[in-house]
């Protein structure tokens, strides 16, 4: 069912289905009218750029891995929410939904995907490997777990700089076993650092479920050893989310040290375009649409609260299609970089 038909009562769904509430917790309405429909917006922006990313690999314009962040929307929109100025995001190469609440452009974002000069890393970065200084998006990284310990440094940076900056360090439930990620908890809460390690735990890492790859699956209680606190939230939940990274950033920045946030979430797509999914029935990824999703969720509680109709629904989608369409076709017509390129940012400029 496309948005814009009507399914029983006259609900019409972002994800394509009419869907019923979940049974698990979610957060009550915390935020106000304009925030919702922000993260709302948000969250919409995210999809609908993700959906168009793939039908562009598809064309042959998106070169290399591309890893989509459809269903994981509320975990990066609700934290970045609660983001400061000169807070630090870093993460692994699912990183186009980070990026874009971020607050990156949109164009800069799609062209990077294409390998075009317009792009956030002139076209050399790609899918995987994007950077934002003007964002404070510290990139996204290829290697597993190898942001862990940068984002650890960046933590490491603002302590010494008294500047009351927090990062925020993503990482997935693959990564989660990696020896790196314990180094660097250790690190952190010896030095009480100011970092969030944000787990998102999509359940299935590159297509092994955590069930068969972890001996504890609980992954916010990792910390333990190293005195870490720790939590779990629903990450299709925004407020859940928002409201747990607001808790856990106020804890760091308040000089208590680390804290982890084990985000419950659900990858609709697989590991990566080439990834058919396999290892997960059909059937267990249409349940989670149906019953989870973390857009329609928000928007039930627009339209149980009368705060957006359906008019004002569609409008909002029909403004981030826009958004989304114009990036693509910037990142089409872009020119590709010049060789030139290939000897730029390859040193920098010590600062003190």
């Amino acid at each position: 069912m496309a948005r814009g038909q009507a399914g029983p009562a006259g609900r019409r769904k972002v994800n394509g289905a009419t869907t019923r509430k979940t049974s698990s917790t979610r957060a009550e309405a915390s935020a106000g009218k304009d925030e919702l429909l922000k993260l709302y917006r948000d969250m919409l922006l995210i999809r609908r750029f993700e959906e168009r990313a793939g039908q562009l690999y598809g064309m042959g314009l998106i070169g290399g891995f591309c890893h989509l962040y459809i269903g994981q929307e509320a975990v990066a929109v609700g934290v970045q929410s609660v983001k400061r100025a000169g807070d630090q995001v870093i993460t692994g190469y699912r990183d186009h939904g980070h990026m874009l609440a971020c607050g990156m452009d949109p164009r800069e974002v799609m062209a990077e995907l294409t390998g075009r000069s317009g792009g956030s890393s002139r076209g050399k970065g790609g899918s995987m490997h994007m950077f934002s200084m003007e964002a404070d998006f510290y990139g996204g990284h290829g290697i597993v777990g190898a942001q862990v310990p940068l984002g650890t440094g960046l933590a490491f940076a603002n302590r010494y700089r008294q500047n009351g900056n927090v990062s925020f360090t993503y990482f997935g439930d693959g990564a989660a076993n990696q020896g790196q990620v314990y180094e660097s908890f250790n690190m952190a809460e010896l030095w009480s650092l100011p970092i969030v390690y944000l787990i998102e735990n999509n359940q299935y890492a590159m297509g092994t479920s955590i069930e068969r790859s972890s001996s504890e699956t609980h992954l916010y209680k990792r910390g333990a050893s190293f005195r870490i606190p720790g939590e779990e939230v629903d990450g299709m939940d925004v407020l859940a989310v928002q409201a747990a990274a607001r808790k856990a950033a106020e804890h760091a920045r308040s000089g208590k040290g680390p804290y982890i946030l084990e985000m419950k979430t659900y990858r609709y797509r697989g590991h990566s375009m080439s990834d058919p999914a396999k290892y997960r029935t059909r059937e267990e990824v249409d349940e989670i649409r149906k019953t989870r999703d973390p857009i329609d969720h928000v928007e039930d509680m627009l339209e149980e609260k009368g705060w957006a109709d359906e008019a004002t629904l569609k409008a909002i989608d029909a403004e981030v299609k826009r958004i989304v369409a114009d990036a693509a076709e910037f990142a089409r017509t872009s020119p590709e970089p010049d060789a030139s390129e290939l000897y730029t940012n390859v040193y920098t400029e010590a600062r003190a």
